[in-house]
């Protein structure tokens, strides 16, 4: 299936790329900061601006991964976040949320004005908004408990878009900004704080002792404090693999008719739901739309997503071309708090941040300032309720098998991929797209799921803990640290047999 647009993040692809070397020696430092996401980046400038010794390690390159893939709404509405915790919890944890999240999009906006970050910021207000009568109640019910944590909340009989909708919740001066742009100069501002940056560096191995030993391929830095502010922490005391649930989302831009842009920024409480907001290129605005979640990995025609994100688009707002998809992935918690923190008494000087709930940008951020002050021994209101060593519902994990599996190599069409059983093991095979078979393990490297193919994006994905594989096996997000192993292909004869014995078709 043919699908439109350039498959690339409309924010990546139009911030300039980073060349920071890899690492390549050995060193020793106060703080090893694992990921340069949001979180990583926000820890690494307060530390560094604090006066520590900071070492930051990407495994890929900066602004490319998950913060530079969000649709980058720098809000503290998060749906109907607030009269949850309150129903949930009590009003003094959804006011600690509160307070995190206006303190993250505070920081945000504190530092591209003081630090001169240029990333299309632009004010905006944020809606919740729903196309059902019946709903309209939960939308009054979240202003109120909005406004019992202070903040200026305010139902609408109708949200401002082209199509009809039966109330929506307003939050005023609220913002959005191209996240890959903010993430490369956060980067410029650690650097200018002496803090060290390395690109295309994979740590594989954490180990505690008199101090930290942070490695990465050939090399290892001894450190103080280590902090793991990937999707998933790849290491630690703590598993949270079945604390959390993996999901992705897909995401396009189109290009606006003239005079049709919308404004403001708004996400559809009804399912499935939709996220909205303007953005831009080279070429002009863009529209920006978000389809519904699903597990990753566990979706075997990730392609008809698009579609269907398409045909919802064009028929509630006037857009033209699609100019650019993708995907992007997330980890939800069980009670729609993140983990931040040290996560055991044991494992002093290592921190963790997982588990967004789809809301990473205000709350990665919150999570980099309570870590960066946990390390400093200042006080933070809302650790608390971040708290990565709280108990959590055993079984929340939905993990599951492959979506992928096919009779044999030839029912995989070129460009794409199966899995297909040989003999004991599970072969994941790809076509080039001059149609030549590569053959690789399917059992991610993590703990050895099966992977599923993702027709959309070309990429193996977990169907257990998230770890998103390129087709040719090496790694695009962990926890996995190593890359699918190469393997040979079947032979004429071995392939013989496993058409004989075929039991599935290609999902």
């Amino acid at each position: 299936m043919k699908l439109p647009g350039k498959s690339e993040c409309c924010w990546v692809g139009t911030a300039p790329k980073t060349s920071y070397r890899s690492l390549d020696r050995d060193g020793e430092a106060d703080v090893a900061i694992v990921g340069a996401g949001i979180v990583g980046l926000t820890a690494a400038y307060l530390l560094a601006q604090a006066g520590l010794s900071v070492t930051l390690l990407e495994g890929r390159r900066i602004g490319r991964q998950v913060t530079g893939r969000s649709t980058a709404k720098i809000t503290s509405q998060h749906g109907l976040i607030y009269r949850y915790l309150i129903d949930a919890f009590d009003i003094t944890i959804a006011r600690r949320y509160a307070e995190a999240n206006r303190r993250g999009v505070e920081q945000i906006r504190d530092w591209i004005d003081t630090l001169d970050i240029t990333c299309d910021f632009a004010a905006k207000d944020a809606y919740t908004y729903t196309i059902g009568p019946a709903r309209r109640e939960e939308i009054e019910s979240e202003a109120d408990a909005a406004c019992l944590v202070g903040f200026d909340a305010e139902v609408l009989a109708r949200a401002p878009l082209p199509f009809e909708t039966s109330g929506a919740l307003r939050f005023p001066d609220q913002a959005q900004f191209n996240p890959a742009q903010y993430l490369i100069g956060l980067a410029k501002a650690v650097k200018a704080k002496g803090g060290r940056i390395f690109e295309n560096t994979r740590v594989t191995k954490i180990k505690p002792g008199k101090r930290w030993r942070v490695t990465a391929g050939q090399h290892a830095l001894s450190v103080q404090h280590v902090v793991i502010a990937t999707a998933l922490p790849m290491a630690g005391p703590v598993a949270y693999d079945g604390r959390t649930q993996p999901r992705c989302h897909i995401a396009m831009a189109f290009r606006m008719v003239p005079q049709a842009e919308i404004d403001g920024m708004f996400i559809g409480i009804d399912e499935p739901t939709h996220s909205l907001r303007m953005g831009s290129d080279r070429d002009g605005p863009l529209l920006v739309a978000l389809g519904p979640k699903f597990n990753t990995g566990q979706d075997g025609d990730v392609a008809v997503r698009f579609r269907d994100l398409e045909r919802w688009v064009r028929h509630h707002l006037p857009v033209g071309q699609a100019a650019w998809r993708w995907a992007n992935e997330d980890y939800d918690t069980a009670d729609r708090l993140p983990f931040v923190g040290q996560p055991s008494k044991k494992a002093r000087g290592l921190y963790v941040a997982t588990g967004f709930n789809g809301w990473g940008i205000s709350n990665g951020t919150a999570a980099g300032v309570s870590i960066a002050d946990q390390i400093c021994a200042q006080p933070n209101s809302w650790a608390s309720i971040f708290d990565p060593a709280r108990r959590s519902p055993k079984g929340f994990n939905k993990g599951a098998d492959t979506q992928s599996s096919v009779a044999d190599i030839k029912a995989i069409p070129t460009g794409q991929g199966g899995v297909i059983k040989c003999g004991k093991q599970k072969l994941a095979i790809w076509k080039d797209m001059s149609g030549k078979p590569h053959a690789l393990s399917a059992s991610c490297t993590h703990l050895g799921c099966t992977v599923t193919w993702n027709n959309a994006e070309r990429t193996w994905d977990c169907p257990c803990h998230g770890s998103i594989f390129s087709a040719d096996g090496s790694v695009i997000h962990g926890p996995a640290v190593n890359p699918l192993a190469a393997k040979k292909l079947p032979s004429m004869r071995t392939r013989h047999r496993v058409r004989r014995g075929r039991t599935s078709a290609i999902s």
